[in-house]
């Protein structure tokens, strides 16, 4: 553990601005000679008391209560104090400054301070205490910033499921069952006289063939929950007028972007996140895709190429009433020669084909057809876009996820692979095969925690508010 993990932190735990109530959170080994300096006398703990709250003149700052939580029984596991007051910014500085200014005092009868090196807490540093004391796992405290974040109902629940550890759960049983086989092919290393079939008496290629099934569901309902904590990103794409503004509105259901007949209105992206099915879909319209002797408009569909080699999926729009004319095809044409090959390759792009209200689509259209002032096709569409990020499941149920989750779980069934490819040979290395299974169970531990980076925990807890 790092120093500064021992020193004492201090920290506004609501959101800045102003609201009804505002929370100071301090968190140390022992705050009880702090308490006394603050209300010169003890608190019972885990009960509300109210009471004034002063400076060190004595003159009152705020009435609030006062919440006194003894290790172990705190989030972070360390002593806690929370101070609830009222939710002006002011008042929750000077509340601050006022347990910095306590903690420095003298202990009665000479000393050090009452809570020598209490500082201000960084980023995150409460959930870090709360996993350093094993108080929460780490997927855990991924889950508490999740939540946090949350931008659909079934991500909030999800990630609920995650902090409450059913996810955890699941990952602490692969993990048993990898021990499990690994003590096995271990204590034959380990007794190599022993003139037995290891992989037959041991029954160890199902079990292994199991523990690779375990992981694979494991590992696809990881992949829907990291879209719902994520989501898409969806960029809407075409020639100008061809109706993308029109269709960011329809989606959004408000007038996010501004719709003209005049070519060239969309000169910047513009951006807004629908849900579907409880998945975040974040679509961001673009310039109109055209050669253009305004620099303005040229910085516009420089942009617009960029969102689209980023893009989860991209929509190349077309307009069904300009269709066979001339100089809309060719523009078409260019299009299509300049969009990525790798959008193809990986099923990524989807025509859509607008104003079907006014000009009715040939059934041999690729993509959908769909009216964005009716809203004709948008079901359609919407169900391709969940078909394109490919979501499966149901909310309910799922756990949270992180990119940094699905891949520790392909990391794991990687190394599963291999320690079946060596179990099916002939000629088994039952040393190769304990290692694979070392490795396995190595890159579960890294979900959890168990196998974790300083480096990890810094850029995991530094993108935390502070206060939590």
């Amino acid at each position: 553990m790092l120093p500064r993990h021992h020193e004492p932190i201090v920290a506004v735990a609501t959101a800045s601005g102003r609201g009804a109530v505002g929370i100071v959170r301090v968190s140390g080994a022992d705050l009880a000679a702090l308490i006394d300096a603050l209300f010169g006398r003890a608190l019972q703990p885990r009960h509300a008391t109210y009471l004034p709250f002063t400076d060190a003149a004595g003159a009152v700052i705020d009435h609030g209560l006062a919440l006194y939580f003894a290790a172990p029984h705190s989030y972070t596991g360390e002593d806690v104090l929370e101070l609830q007051a009222h939710g002006g910014p002011v008042v929750l500085q000077l509340l601050l400054a006022r347990c910095l200014e306590a903690a420095a005092q003298p202990l009665a009868g000479g000393g050090g301070a009452r809570l020598a090196g209490l500082r201000l807490a960084q980023p995150g540093e409460f959930t870090e205490r709360a996993f350093l004391n094993d108080k929460l796992d780490l997927a855990q405290a991924e889950a508490v910033s999740d939540l946090i974040e949350a931008s659909t109902e079934a991500a909030a629940r999800s990630a609920g499921r995650s902090l409450s550890g059913a996810f955890s759960d699941q990952i602490n049983a692969l993990r048993e069952n990898l021990i499990e086989l690994r003590m096995l092919v271990e204590a034959t290393l380990d007794f190599p006289e022993e003139e037995i079939d290891f992989l037959e008496q041991a029954n160890a290629r199902a079990r292994l063939q199991a523990i690779a099934g375990q992981v694979d569901a494991v590992l696809d309902r990881a992949r829907q929950g990291a879209l719902l904590r994520e989501g898409i990103s969806v960029v809407l794409a075409g020639q100008p007028n061809v109706g993308k503004s029109s269709l960011l509105n329809a989606l959004a259901g408000a007038e996010l972007a501004i719709v003209t007949p005049i070519a060239g209105t969309t000169r910047d992206k513009v951006s807004g996140t629908i849900q579907i099915e409880g998945v975040p879909v974040h679509v961001i319209d673009t310039a109109g895709l055209r050669d253009s002797a305004d620099e303005v408009e040229r910085i516009g569909v420089a942009r617009s190429w960029s969102e689209i080699e980023r893009a989860d999926a991209v929509l190349f729009m077309h307009d069904l009433t300009r269709a066979g004319e001339p100089a809309y095809d060719a523009g078409e044409a260019q299009i299509e020669r300049r969009l990525p090959a790798a959008l193809r390759r990986a099923d990524r792009l989807l025509h859509i084909h607008n104003k079907a209200d006014a000009a009715p689509a040939p059934a041999s259209l690729p993509g959908i057809a769909l009216s964005a002032r009716t809203g004709e096709g948008l079901p359609a569409l919407r169900a391709k876009l969940l078909e394109l990020a490919g979501w499966h499941a149901q909310p309910e149920g799922l756990f949270i996820a992180r990119s940094r989750h699905v891949q520790a779980l392909r990391q794991t069934r990687a190394h599963l692979a291999h320690a079946l490819a060596q179990a099916a040979r002939a000629d088994a290395a039952l040393d190769l095969l304990a290692e694979e299974l070392r490795l396995a169970h190595d890159a579960l531990g890294e979900i959890t925690g168990a196998f974790t980076s300083d480096d990890l925990l810094g850029e995991i807890f530094g993108r935390f508010c502070i206060g939590k």
